[in-house]
């Protein structure tokens, strides 16, 4: 095979347009290279524009300045809020940023690219495009609460061992999914059967789109496979329930009547750590008019115990305004949340091999990529339809 100075040198020897025809061969791959890049930066820059990514560059200059006085903890609230505000904008940004910068230093390389460095160039603007086309799905978020932080809740259903080992695996599967999109994840409960699995798990995840990404899986989860913990292996169908809430940690957010709740505090038990089982730290509060009900354990003191359950409250009333479509917190009526009977996806291991979601139809026949927490195609599914 000839390699490109090769073919340069037989399009000069052997061409009767010699010179001329190697400018017009090289510029015209060049001109097509160009091309590719601006119509990159062109779809970028709408794309930036829509998403409003210069305003969070402005916003997060704001809020560096103002963490960066000392005056502003003494109010430890204000300082923690705007250092997390921080945090989430510039995790929105900064890839977009990057990308910009890439694009334009690329378009001055290439004023004063040569022959050599056209490979080269064509294979950035390839990574590139695949950069924004991951960057682009952000488009899909379009949610009050997509572009925040998410809590998700794990609970086992009816069937003692097998749901909690079920479960177990969910939870893998979302601590999986969550790793892969560099998501920060913080566990604030966490409840383990008597022989194996989980009762229920909690946890706060962040970064960009949290809430997007997860919120398609909200819902029952149905699991069919040959019983592990079955003496006879027979076939066996678990359940698992995943709530997926949007975090709102500022009570400004969603206002709650105190007098709409009640407020329970009882001795932790389970596994939590030194201390936990030695004092009435554990805190269920009941939003009255709902029957909601949030229970958290795991924290030291019953003050963390009591913020942690009404952040999750907050999210849960959220929830139940997004399914059953209401304005106010007032307007939500009792018994109307999915909770169990929601079933959004049926994960077959025996006798064939299956992952069908109940509301797109997108289906998967690897189940154990699907279970190690591939879930792109789910999710995207959803958030498409």
């Amino acid at each position: 095979m000839y390699s490109l100075s090769k073919f340069y040198h037989f399009l000069i020897k052997s061409q009767p347009w010699g010179v001329l025809g190697l400018w017009v061969c090289y510029n015209g791959g060049m001109q097509e290279i160009e091309k590719r890049l601006l119509e990159l930066e062109g779809e970028f820059l709408k794309v930036y524009e829509r998403l409003g990514v210069a305003e969070k560059v402005a916003r997060v200059s704001e809020l560096e300045t103002e963490v960066a006085e000392p005056e502003i903890w003494k109010d430890v609230e204000r300082a923690t809020a705007a250092n997390q505000e921080l945090a989430r904008l510039n995790d929105e940004a900064q890839p977009w940023e990057l990308l910009r910068t890439q694009i334009h230093d690329l378009k001055e390389l290439m004023a004063l690219a040569d022959e050599d460095l056209k490979e080269e160039i064509a294979g950035q603007i390839t990574g590139m495009e695949v950069d924004f086309a991951e960057l682009k799905k952000a488009l899909g978020f379009k949610g009050k609460y997509d572009s925040g932080d998410a809590i998700l809740r794990i609970t086992s259903g009816a069937g003692g061992t097998e749901a909690m080992d079920w479960a177990e695996m969910l939870e893998r599967m979302y601590l999986r999914f969550c790793e892969k999109k560099g998501f920060k994840v913080a566990c604030l409960e966490r409840v383990t059967g008597e022989e194996a699995g989980i009762k229920t798990a909690v946890y706060e995840v962040s970064g960009p789109n949290a809430y997007g990404w997860l919120k398609s899986e909200h819902g029952v989860h149905r699991l069919v496979r040959l019983s592990p913990f079955n003496a006879n292996n027979l076939r066996q169908t678990s359940f698992a329930l995943v709530e997926v809430l949007p975090r709102i940690a500022a009570d400004t957010d969603v206002v709650i009547d105190e007098k709409d709740l009640r407020v329970d505090v009882y001795r932790s038990g389970g596994h939590g750590g030194q201390g936990v089982n030695t004092t009435d730290s554990a805190v269920r509060i009941t939003h009255l008019p709902t029957g909601t009900v949030v229970a958290i354990q795991n924290e030291r003191s019953q003050i963390q115990n009591r913020e942690k359950a009404m952040e999750i409250l907050r999210g849960k009333l959220v929830q139940m305004q997004l399914e059953q479509h209401t304005d106010t917190i007032g307007e939500l009526r009792a018994g109307e949340s999915a909770g169990w009977g929601q079933q959004i996806r049926n994960y077959v291991l025996q006798p064939y091999k299956l992952v069908k979601d109940t509301r797109t139809g997108y289906e998967s026949k690897e189940p154990d990529k699907v279970l190690d927490g591939e879930l792109e195609g789910f999710i995207e599914a959803y958030l498409e339809g």
